[in-house]
């Protein structure tokens, strides 16, 4: 059993004033059971969140920043096979100004259609076509883009983009302005296109531009893999709506359901993982073998939850 926990901090200080009142025994207990692996330590902002690393390498995807292949491993799944070229995702989204700034709006688009979807699908396919990238519809509002020029091209997560401004993660590097040229185009075609209009007329948000992300080349390796972690998500939806009393109240129902069960298998002997994962780092705990000292230590002092989460 593999736990796998997003967003289990944050820098933000209205996170960092809970952890101190944080009360989880059941990962004190874990804690105290399992032996602390190296700290997977990165910075603020690397393209690729801690969770998506931690999540790669567990399933064995390379983990090059920006270049974690989520949408080859997707038609992957989709078509049963690898896919011949690089692939990307084409998420839509709305970008609004504000400050001088340019801040993406959560996702998903509230109330984009299935119909709303395949329609600026269809009015997409020939700019992207004429660069020698193909498009095909994945999920309402994503679609799966696959093309050599995406083979090199290292993009930033959606969850580092969603409320920030988009000015500081879009894509660099030989390949860029092509794919910026292409972000101009749909920003001028979604402006004058009749789907936005009758979106607006009823209140909802435009859709204004789209997000490339998730691009790389299909891993082999990646597909032998049979036992994928269980992510828990429910403290990185708070956290992407710094709904901090909420992101606390997951931590308590964490530790009241997710944990105990983590915790009774490894007292019944059954291999488990717990990675924790907040913006900067990750880090995951195994059931290994450990000498006296480290069991009298976290007997008699055991690991402060807060200075663990902080290191995150």
């Amino acid at each position: 059993m593999h736990l796998l926990i997003p967003s289990a901090a944050s820098s933000s200080p209205n996170c960092q004033s809970l952890l101190p009142s944080l009360q989880l025994p059941h990962l004190q207990k874990l804690l105290a059971r399992l032996q602390a692996q190296a700290l997977d330590q990165g910075e603020p902002h690397s393209l690729n969140p801690p969770h998506e690393r931690a999540l790669a390498r567990a399933l064995g995807l390379p983990c090059s920043d920006g270049l974690i292949a989520w949408a080859a491993q997707q038609h992957e799944q989709n078509h049963g096979i690898l896919p011949q070229q690089a692939c990307g995702f084409v998420t839509l989204c709305h970008w609004r100004m504000a400050n001088q700034q340019v801040l993406m709006s959560p996702l998903p688009l509230p109330e984009l259609s299935q119909t709303e979807s395949d329609t600026l699908l269809a009015a997409m396919q020939p700019y992207f076509a004429e660069d020698g990238i193909t498009l095909e519809p994945d999920q309402c509002g994503r679609y799966l883009a696959q093309g050599a020029l995406l083979a090199d091209v290292p993009t930033a997560s959606l969850d580092r983009v969603i409320g920030c401004d988009v000015k500081a993660w879009l894509p660099t590097g030989p390949q860029a302005s092509t794919l910026l040229r292409l972000q101009n185009e749909m920003q001028m075609l979604f402006y004058t296109h009749p789907l936005n209009d009758a979106r607006e007329a009823r209140g909802l948000l435009p859709v204004n531009s789209f997000w490339l992300h998730g691009t790389g080349c299909a891993n082999a390796s990646a597909i032998s893999v049979q036992t994928q972690p269980t992510v828990n998500s429910s403290l990185h939806h708070a956290a992407l709506a710094e709904d901090w009393p909420r992101w606390a109240q997951a931590w308590q129902q964490l530790d009241a359901t997710e944990l105990p069960a983590l915790l009774a298998a490894q007292q019944r002997g059954e291999p488990v993982q717990l990675t924790l994962c907040g913006e900067r780092s990750a880090q995951s705990w195994l059931c290994q073998p450990r000498n006296w000292l480290q069991n009298f230590a976290s007997i008699f002092k055991p690991q402060s939850i807060s200075g663990v989460l902080l290191q995150l």
